[in-house]
């Protein structure tokens, strides 16, 4: 039997964490362009949406102020990190600092920062918000996608990094399941 939840209650959250902790994500950097400068954040809560057209969604904190001078620009760069990238996902993981003084970056087409380094990225225009709890639902539409840089993506995992290695090591078939991914076939990954 499972447990029931009942908002607002501090073992309800705690148990909640816990329990999704286990659905492994990919690390992301957002970023944009405000008019005091560039602006980003860390997030893990991202996913492809649609393949026609080409959608992506992410889920920023109601509060985030990087996220109120991203949507007052209009378009952003969801950053791919890869697993040497650790410490620019800490350095865009807190808030209140100059989190680009520490890394490079270049323009992407709509002038978000594209972090050098990054596994991959998603140049995108803001297509709808929506309210989602303590947290916006952003669907963005994809203008531009980056090169794929050879290596592998920094993981999160149980309220911890981890990498392609040590989850293979937790029994991870390697696997590919096509029917569960937004491409058609794995053949079209390139």
């Amino acid at each position: 039997m499972g447990t029931r939840l009942q908002r607002g209650r501090p073992e309800v959250t705690a148990r909640y964490r816990s329990v999704l902790g286990h659905f492994c994500t990919g690390v992301t950097v957002v970023t944009g362009m405000s008019s005091d400068g560039p602006v980003g954040f860390a997030c893990q809560a991202f996913a492809a949406l649609s393949l026609d057209p080409p959608l992506v969604v992410f889920c920023p904190q109601r509060t985030s102020r990087s996220w109120a001078a991203i949507a007052s620009a209009g378009s952003f760069c969801v950053n791919v990190l890869a697993e040497d990238q650790r410490e620019v996902s800490t350095v865009f993981g807190k808030a209140g600092t100059d989190k680009f003084s520490t890394v490079s970056w270049t323009p992407s087409p709509t002038g978000a920062p594209v972090l050098d380094g990054a596994l991959t990225w998603a140049d995108c225009q803001v297509s709808v918000v929506h309210d989602a709890g303590d947290h916006h639902m952003v669907v963005g539409s994809v203008v531009e996608l980056g090169p794929v840089r050879e290596a592998q993506p920094l993981l999160f995992y149980r309220g911890r990094y981890a990498t392609h290695a040590e989850l293979d090591t937790r029994g991870w078939s390697g696997e590919v399941l096509d029917n569960l991914l937004t491409w058609q076939r794995q053949s079209e990954w390139s």
